[in-house]
């Protein structure tokens, strides 16, 4: 009997340690933590010990029948943390004891890790002594208790999210537009090699833009004027394209000036300007510069944003797009603000009469005898976006060379 009752006691033993090596470890808040009954000797079908990980709190359930050997422990010997806090509710129905305590309370610690907070107790059970003081049936327990709470999750509170202005949006409007002005080809298919034409002929002139990261633009010429030198406000001077968009060059009857009504792309636009000479002038170089300016895309086209030609077989202004009462003030020349636009005297606007413009005589012959070589060049660029408006200054490529 006596060898009998030396192997009870290291067969309790093997059980208590099972309990005690147990961590019941925590990953998310607000979950149910268990001791797995299997750390228990599988005695019982029992998960005695049950961990409630919630905000600001941890609840613990307790079974009274902590081992699973159908012996119920005393709710007094049972304590929470280093504090040996008392249960908070008994419920002897259920024979269960629970623990409500603060995550700071009752001598938990804290611990933080790169992911996680983790607050850490333990449970204790120091069994009082039994009727007889001298032996006691169970042994003390010390059950770890960890609440594992993520550092870094995804919350809502419905704020108001705000708008970015796109940062590729800001730098493009700074530095990324790159405007261009280039005499092409007849088929359009590549820039003109030369810029020495004969008077009959028809230059072919594409501007355009180089967005890059911006958003979709549209481009506009907003002016264009001819001058025997790079300053556009030298005398003479001849307005080909004036009151933010009219081509006014074809509004005169010995000419065929227009913008090409099917644009490549919304940030490119081409048109055609029969050639000339100012009278009366020795030279043969003529500067054309351009006033170049953008607007959004989807921002419709309006009057002080347009490219209209004049339609001679219906005798009206025609736009590239957008609504015909756009181009009505090309006739009268108020289309912008006093001092916006360069303006044509009334000389300049009667029809068949052009200030300084040199044409072929009707045989087809030059009148001049000589070629005669256009240049394009310095072009002053406007920005104009919607409610935004960016003064650049750019050097388009200069194509100008004297005769030889």
């Amino acid at each position: 009997m006596e060898y009998a009752g030396s192997l009870g006691f290291v067969l309790l033993c093997w059980a208590v340690s099972g309990v005690a090596s147990h961590v019941p470890s925590l990953t998310r808040p607000s979950l149910w933590g268990w001791i797995d009954a299997s750390s228990l000797g599988a005695v019982s079908v029992l998960q005695p010990v049950m961990v409630q990980c919630e905000e600001a709190q941890l609840v613990i359930t307790v079974h009274r029948d902590l081992f699973g050997m159908g012996r119920l422990v005393k709710a007094a010997d049972l304590s929470l943390g280093p504090a040996a806090c008392q249960y908070t509710a008994l419920n002897a129905a259920e024979n269960t004891v629970t623990f409500v305590a603060g995550l700071h309370e009752c001598g938990s610690t804290l611990q933080v890790t790169p992911d996680s907070l983790v607050y850490t107790t333990s449970l204790s059970y120091n069994p009082s002594p039994a009727s007889s003081p001298v032996i006691l049936r169970t042994s003390p327990v010390v059950i770890p208790v960890e609440c594992h709470y993520p550092r870094k999750d995804n919350v809502s509170s419905k704020a108001i999210k705000p708008t970015w202005v796109p940062f590729s949006s800001t730098l493009s409007a700074e530095e990324k537009l790159v405007f261009s002005l280039r005499l092409m080809n007849d088929d359009w298919s590549a820039e003109r090699p030369s810029n020495g034409f004969q008077l009959g002929e028809v230059m072919h002139i594409q501007a355009d833009v180089h967005t890059g990261n911006h958003v979709a633009l549209r481009l506009f010429v907003d002016s264009c004027v001819a001058t025997l030198t790079p300053d556009r406000d030298s005398f003479p001077h001849y307005a080909v394209v004036d009151f933010n968009g009219c081509l006014v060059d074809g509004r005169s009857d010995d000419a065929t000036s227009a913008f090409i009504g099917l644009r490549p792309r919304q940030d490119m636009l081409q048109f055609v300007v029969d050639v000339f000479k100012f009278a009366g002038e020795a030279s043969n170089l003529i500067y054309i510069t351009c006033h170049l300016k953008v607007t959004a895309a989807e921002q419709a086209p309006d009057a002080l944003n347009k490219a209209c030609s004049f339609n001679k077989a219906d005798n009206v202004w025609s736009p590239v797009e957008g609504t015909r009462d756009i181009c009505s003030c090309c006739e009268t020349g108020n289309c912008g603000l006093v001092g916006q636009s360069r303006r044509l005297s009334t000389l300049d606007r009667r029809p068949g009469r052009r200030f300084g413009r040199e044409m072929p005589s009707r045989n087809g012959k030059v009148s001049t005898g000589s070629s005669m070589i256009v240049g394009l060049a310095v072009v002053a660029v406007v920005l104009a976006m919607t409610s935004v408006a960016l003064a650049l200054c750019l050097v388009c490529k200069k194509l100008s060379h004297p005769a030889s």
